[in-house]
């Protein structure tokens, strides 16, 4: 038995410039899992959720954005970098749902979650993050970067996997049998995800003077700074004594865990503090989950109605619902793009003001009245973009704001003036903070929700009928259902989706981008029927349509191949890709009113680019196809974006241009972000695994 974080399957040699093949990712994760079962074992998978409502890990997770940023915009140079496509856990779910593997996503950071869940079941964890190091896990951490499940052991019915096991008393053996209590000191001192003490750098420096950094002797490398941490910890036999030490060395009264004269924010409280990290109570509350499936983890998402709870804990919602929700705040994926143009994210902007709108507005009943009352809202906030509304600028506007000071039970409307309207607890509580990239900075953007015209309500989001929920879905994306008629029910939210984005998208896509789009979504469905031999598409020649599937995929980039990257494309489907991401969230959060599409077969990013090069040569897209399923398929799909893309939808086009407080959506040039910028920060491996240097070569299975 294995519990694995979720942390997904190591993936060297797979493009990441393109945008992502999430087709070959699919088939690494599809092999990982049947290695798995060649050898009996039964993975139990554990995500991260929403962000911690304490706040503990924010600079580590701006860090790594900003970190992301840069490693995005290296790989658009063609130069080196480490950026994981934005569908990437999209699709690991997806997968983990069709394989029948148990999973959860939790509330918010699963580590302490899964390290609970491990020790309970006695089961080892296979992550590679690196906090797993220090947690006293009996079955032992196994590094997912030294898993050799691409070579299994073994004969057929006894099949092993070689790893290196981990475990803290093997540590502790190796450095004079410490005490295991003093390793989460260790982490707290060496700086890790959750709380690094402002004063870190000072007692490292005090510490060095004792002797860390030294040389390890005659033929020996010198000691890392973690091992020097650790040998000097081994010299006490409580972590009590060690936290005494570190405020003697500080010139603190009254050391110990009371900190400086028994204050509780002193050095050694806040070392306390981050030492609990690492706390493992004696029963998880997973357990549960994964036995019977009924009692969803408990956390954040209690703010959420059971639905969605739910669909929480089954992975079917995506963070950035629970992160809007609960926190007014979401740090946006960065892409492989144009890093010189605006954030790609920026032209799904109108899909995410719906989603906080319903995520954030509260009240009774949403009567005929109330609807005026937001569509004077919505007015109003359109006046404050452009200076003097259409019918005049001094009509009283609509106030909501909240009936009790940090309660959102319930809500009051009063007119008011627009000055009002901009200054009162309307703009405040329907308002979300956006971590996005401009330049190469982050910045942040606060962004008002968006009212929407049909009425809808978070609390009672589960009794409206599927036909409403569908209504708001293309409300946002700006389409009527009639126009989807002709598509595939599977494809129909990938087809919405390109529609919103051919309106949206800025620079306008263009004709080629378009068609190798869709030539791509063609291809997942040859591969669809090559690969399950579904019989939803009748009376087709399926012999000469693996013919035109062949011809299709000899079109791709191939590794080590010298063309040069075209920038134009990459940042032109980075901006599909941020629409669907924004609208399969949107999708899940009206409880998937319409089905996801497969998105292992929706997009292959070094198949798109290389079609777009064939296209832009000036040759016909039908010349790749057949007659019996994928031209007709390709022209119905085309003409029906086609169709659904006239900028005719005020919902989608005039929500998409809405004013980002904090700053233009768009930077001008020269323009450089400020505000949430990160400088000097380390690269995203260093703060992912700095306990590294604790593997041995010896400890291998």
């Amino acid at each position: 038995m294995c519990g694995c974080s979720g942390a997904g399957v190591a993936c060297p040699g797979l493009d990441q410039q393109h945008g992502g093949d999430y087709d070959a990712f699919a088939s690494l994760l599809t092999q990982f899992l049947s290695a798995l079962a060649a050898c009996n074992i039964q993975p139990y998978v554990v995500l991260d959720g929403g962000t911690d409502p304490s706040d503990k890990k924010f600079s580590t997770l701006r860090q790594r954005l900003q970190s992301k940023i840069r490693e995005a915009d290296s790989l658009s140079h063609g130069r080196n970098g480490s950026v994981l496509p934005l569908l990437t856990r999209a699709v690991f779910i997806q997968i983990l749902i069709q394989r029948g593997v148990p999973l959860v996503q939790c509330p918010a950071e699963a580590d302490l979650e899964i390290a609970c869940l491990a020790r309970q079941w006695n089961c080892p964890v296979l992550t590679n993050d690196s906090d797993f190091y220090i947690f006293d896990l009996p079955g032992g951490y196994l590094p997912l970067n030294f898993f050799q499940w691409t070579n299994l052991n073994g004969k057929a019915s006894h099949r092993y996997i070689s790893a290196r096991c981990y475990t803290t008393n093997e540590l502790c053996r190796r450095f004079g049998s410490m005490n295991k209590e003093l390793l989460p000191l260790c982490a707290v001192l060496a700086g890790n995800d959750y709380s690094t003490p402002k004063d870190a750098d000072q007692i490292q420096d005090l510490l060095g003077v004792s002797g860390i950094g030294r040389s390890g002797g005659k033929g020996r490398a010198p000691i890392s700074r973690i091992e020097g941490f650790l040998l000097w910890l081994s010299s006490f036999k409580y972590p009590a004594d060690a936290l005494e030490e570190v405020s003697r060395l500080m010139g603190e009264e009254g050391g110990g865990i009371g900190g400086k004269r028994g204050q509780k924010d002193g050095l050694s409280s806040q070392l306390w503090a981050g030492m609990q990290e690492y706390h493992i109570t004696a029963q998880s509350a997973l357990a549960q989950w994964f036995s019977e499936g009924k009692a969803a983890p408990k956390g954040q998402t209690s703010w959420l109605p059971g639905c969605l709870s739910l669909a929480a804990a089954q992975g079917l919602l995506a963070p950035l619902a629970v992160d809007a929700l609960v926190m007014h705040r979401v740090l946006l994926i960065p892409q492989v793009e144009n890093s010189r143009l605006a954030s790609s994210h920026f032209s799904a902007s109108a899909i995410r003001r719906a989603i906080y709108w319903i995520l954030l507005q509260r009240g009774q009943d949403v009567s005929a009245q109330d609807m005026r009352a937001q569509e004077n809202i919505s007015q109003g906030m359109r006046d404050r973009r452009g200076g003097r509304g259409r019918g005049g600028g001094g009509r009283g506007q609509v106030i909501i704001s909240p009936t009790q000071q940090g309660v959102s039970s319930g809500f009051r409307i009063e007119r008011a003036g627009a000055a009002t309207v901009a200054a009162q607890g309307y703009s405040a509580s329907l308002c979300v903070e956006e971590y996005d990239r401009m330049d190469l900075n982050i910045k942040k953007n606060n962004v008002v929700a968006h009212p929407l015209k049909t009425p809808l309500l978070l609390s009672t989001l589960d009794q409206a009928p599927v036909e409403v929920r569908l209504g708001v879905l293309l409300e946002v994306l700006g389409l009527k259902e009639s126009t989807l008629a002709a598509v595939p029910l599977h494809l129909r939210l990938a087809v919405a989706v390109t529609a919103f984005w051919l309106r949206e998208a800025k620079p306008p896509p263009s004709q080629p981008q378009l068609q190798a789009l869709v030539l791509g979504m063609v291809y997942g469905e040859l591969s669809w029927g090559n690969q399950t031999e579904t019989t939803y598409y009748k009376h087709t020649d399926w012999a000469a349509e693996r013919n035109v599937w062949a011809g299709l995929d000899h079109q791709r980039v191939r590794p080590g191949e010298r063309r040069g990257l075209d920038v134009g494309g990459i940042h032109s489907f980075s901006q599909w890709q941020a629409c669907l991401w924004s609208a399969l969230c949107l999708n899940q959060l009206l409880l998937r009113p319409l089905p996801e599409p497969h998105l292992s077969w929706l997009y292959s990013g070094t198949l798109v680019h290389g079609l777009l090069k064939y296209l832009k040569g000036g040759r016909a897209a039908e010349s790749l196809l057949g007659v019996s399923m994928s031209g007709p398929l390709y022209s119905s799909l085309l003409e029906t974006v086609r169709n659904c893309s006239s900028k005719t939808h005020p919902s989608s086009s005039a929500a998409g241009r809405g004013k980002r407080g904090g700053g233009r959506g768009r930077r001008g040039r020269g323009g450089r972000g400020r505000g949430g910028v990160e400088r000097g920060g380390r690269r995203t491996e260093d703060i992912n695994n700095r306990f590294t240097l604790l593997m041995s070569e010896e400890e291998f299975d």
